[in-house]
């Protein structure tokens, strides 16, 4: 038998014996890297190839896809240079494909990377195996190869001849491209940038970054910065930075050397092939904001707009403002970026774009000379948060123009303020309180603020209602403002007229990170009285219409955890567990939800101990919260107080008693297991066990304490729970999973299921519990259970919403 270490020790020497494959990253089984010259001024070898190797004969696109797969999941990418070539093995064969030809795989969006990759059953896996299919289909034979270990041996050695080049000449140079510029960026600032002798601080203040710096290496041919509109230019051994006309109109700039003679700037770029090619250079100008630090991206809100969203977004407002309405409306942009929300408007007469960030109205002058259709009297720079509306002409930043449409009441009707505001609150800015809320507009209106002032895009929102009214808004923004109940005070005082919007996910969008909405709303700012509810498209990241969502403004609204705190109340009896989680009322806490034996096992937790009394409504409470899967889509939706009809269904009831018993996290180590649902009998148990409530309170027994009413406080005796189909098929596959356990040796009879799934499942070296199991039966088992579990779930929904815990 051969082995798969052996064939890939035997690949290593026949075929790529004068490079480095000793060096294997990560989870990739087979990597080929340059050996560096001798006597080379630096340590370079980079990456050639990664590859997935097997030990017999596969099939080379299901290999392929389990790397890309490999890669996808540790974001190989993010840390190394991507190789020229992927590629996979076997005993037999050998094929390549072009790292380009498949990269952008690695950034689609709405993606699951933390499947297994070896698991060909997930959808996951099936995805990436259609897209490498696709690939291979349309470039097939030019840009994937295939050879066959004896018939193709020496048309494999001289493909490898050519494109596997260890360093030694040009086309050994490492080509920049819009996929690698911004790894290259990161390796700069590690041993570039300490060379330059900038006070980085103060350079900051000045709107210089150590980005300007990079671009002006990036952009140079011998040593020389060819695209002469950049914030700083290279010019052979030093940079010329803050270029400007001083206080008696004479042009002047600053010089910024290299504290080691330009030593290290040398050795860098001397792996790297300069410029990149002129087809990259717009995007990787425009995508300067990607090289902003952090704090200050967040601050300045650099959030590049996907291209597909800037599409939809103008499309919604043709259909709102009819076809022609370029010709008819003003557009102004007032915290434009670079200006990329802009593209595909005609009418640059009628467009105006400002930014408070020089470097990016620079860019915006510089896209103007290469075509971009704008008009450089119309972009300026201006802090929309902090500027007065004020005219050129009197001496402020406004073109006269745009300011005398802002203060005419007719042509302001005609005005669209077209944004992509930052999506930033002040909690998450660096340096606290100094952050977002620091700003003119959030003092001027912190009445109407409130605490939705924390948000900088609720600033941009009331500065246009209050001073530019009657505009249009087309923005888009969280949706915060809408459902959130600390937003209150803001729609209070935002009394603008929805028309039109959609929304789409968070994390498509750069510098966004989370999975919630973010909405494209276009509204009218003639008053129209206070926001209730705003109904939005919705829209995958395909551009896919998935229907419509309700958005509600929850105003006088009482929520679930109200309703669940009127059943805590102490028990004479024993507790049957604790019901965590009852501090918050949205889907985005769901996950501190939990049913688990006491209070103790959670750090500062708020809910209620669960009883005989109050079980119910703890099966109620916690199924309501969990049998509708929290997604980006209802984000931000909020559980209500239910409607009375709820407590007179009894197999609502019981369907959330079945529910919960097998969602929880008791466990028998952590104190008595009351939540067994099957007598010994039923299972084969090997002794008695330590609790029988749950069992005797399904089954209409008297227990040692008395069982209250939960509705009207009076005692009466318990009765037999008739379960659903549904939640009876659950009970049959759950009946089954315990005997299985109870058939192994050695087990606690006493065990929950969280204890059998911890038993058959075991932990990994970091204590966390693994997601399968050696044993086949236990997975065939545990799966049925989990099947049955999500039809019952899919039986409880409706009433979810027509009991009113949730608004649909």
């Amino acid at each position: 038998m051969i082995f798969e270490e052996e064939i890939k020790n035997t690949v290593a020497a026949k075929f790529f014996g004068k490079f480095d494959c000793t060096k294997i990253l990560g989870k990739i089984d087979f990597a080929v890297k340059t050996r560096p010259p001798k006597n080379a001024a630096d340590s370079r070898n980079e990456y050639l190839l990664w590859a997935e190797a097997k030990q017999k004969p596969a099939d080379m696109l299901m290999m392929l896809t389990q790397l890309v797969l490999t890669v996808g999941k540790a974001k190989t990418f993010n840390k190394h240079l991507p190789p020229a070539f992927l590629g996979c093995f076997d005993s037999e064969k050998i094929a390549f494909i072009p790292y380009s030809e498949i990269q952008d795989i690695f950034y689609q969006n709405d993606f699951n990377w933390n499947v297994a990759p070896s698991n060909r059953d997930t959808k996951e896996f099936r995805q990436v195996y259609n897209q490498i299919d696709k690939i291979i289909s349309h470039s097939f034979p030019f840009n994937t190869f295939l050879f066959h270990f004896e018939k193709d041996k020496k048309d494999l050695e001289q493909f490898i001849r050519e494109n596997f080049i260890a360093g030694k000449s040009d086309t050994a140079k490492i080509r920049i491209d819009k996929n690698n510029f911004i790894i290259i960026y990161g390796k700069w600032l590690e041993t570039v940038k300490p060379t330059v002798t900038v006070n980085w601080e103060t350079a900051k203040k000045a709107n210089i970054i150590d980005g300007d710096f990079y671009l002006a290496d990036l952009l140079s041919n011998d040593n020389q910065t060819i695209v002469e509109k950049l914030f700083v230019l290279l010019r052979s051994n030093h940079y010329i930075a803050n270029r400007h006309i001083n206080d008696v109109g004479l042009f002047t700039e600053s010089s910024v050397y290299f504290a080691d003679g330009q030593k290290v700037h040398k050795q860098f770029w001397a792996k790297y092939e300069r410029p990149p090619l002129e087809d990259y250079w717009d995007y990787i100008i425009e995508r300067r904001d990607l090289l902003v630090p952090q704090d200050v991206r967040e601050r300045k809100g650099s959030f590049f707009t996907p291209q597909i969203w800037v599409e939809l977004s103008q499309r919604y407002i043709a259909d709102v403002l009819g076809r022609d309405w370029q010709d008819e409306y003003y557009v102004w942009d007032c915290c434009a970026g670079t200006g990329n929300l802009l593209a595909g408007l005609v009418n640059k007469y009628r467009i105006f774009a400002s930014t408070l960030d020089k470097a990016d109205v620079d860019i915006m002058k510089q896209r103007i000379e290469n075509g971009a259709n704008l008009l450089e009297s119309h972009v300026f720079q201006f802090d929309f948060l902090n500027d007065e509306f004020k005219p050129e002409k009197d001496g402020g930043k406004l073109p006269d123009t745009l300011y005398e449409i802002i203060k005419d009441g007719k042509r302001r009707k005609k005005l669209v303020i077209y944004i992509n505001p930052p999506y930033v609150e002040v909690s998450s800015i660096k340096g606290g309180k100094k952050g977002a809320n620091q700003s003119k507009i959030h003092d001027r209106y912190l009445n109407e603020l409130g605490t939705a002032g924390r948000e900088l895009f609720t600033q941009f929102f009331i500065r246009i209602f209050k001073e530019i009214p009657c505009s249009k808004l087309a923005a888009f923004s969280k949706m915060k403002h809408i459902s959130g109940s600390a937003f209150e005070n803001f729609r209070n005082h935002f009394f603008a007229k929805y028309i039109k919007g959609f929304i789409c996910i968070a994390n498509f969008f750069d510098n966004v990170n989370g999975s919630f909405p973010v909405g494209f709303q276009i509204w009218d700012c003639e008053k129209n009285g206070k926001i209730k509810k705003i109904k939005c498209e919705i829209f995958d990241n395909r551009g896919q219409n998935l229907g419509i969502k309700n958005f509600y403004a929850y105003e006088n609204s009482n929520y679930i955890n109200e309703w669940i705190s009127k059943y805590n109340k102490k028990s004479n009896g024993e507790y049957l567990g604790f019901l965590a989680g009852t501090n918050g009322n949205g889907f985005q806490h769901n996950k501190i939800v939990y049913i688990l034996n006491k209070r103790e096992q959670m750090p500062n937790p708020r809910g209620i101990y669960i009883t005989v009394d109050n079980l119910i409504a703890s099966a109620v409470y916690f199924a309501v919260r969990k049998v509708i899967p929290a997604n980006w889509i209802n984000d931000r939706d909020q559980f209500l107080f239910p409607k009375k009809e709820w407590e007179k269904d009894t197999d609502f009831h019981n369907d959330c008693l079945a529910y919960t018993l097998f969602n929880n996290n008791i466990s028998a180590k952590n104190g008595v297991n009351h939540w067994i649902p099957f007598a010994e009998t039923e299972v084969n148990a090997g002794t008695e066990y330590a609790s029988h409530i749950l069992i005797s309170f399904m089954s209409g027994k008297k227990m040692r304490n008395a069982y209250t009413n939960l509705f009207d406080q009076q005692e009466k005796p318990l009765v037999k729970r008739e379960f659903s189909p549904e939640a009876t098929a659950v009970f049959d596959a759950g009946r089954a999973l315990w005997r299985y356990y109870h058939a192994q040796k050695n087990v606690n009879v006493n065990a929950s299921l969280y204890d059998i799934k911890e038993y058959f499942q075991g932990r990994n070296d970091k204590g966390k519990m693994n997601n399968k199991s050696a044993d086949e039966k236990y997975n065939e088992l545990i799966g049925g259970l989990r099947d049955k579990l999500t039809v019952l779930a899919k039986e409880i929904e409706p009433k979810v919403y027509e009991y009113g815990f949730l608004k649909r």
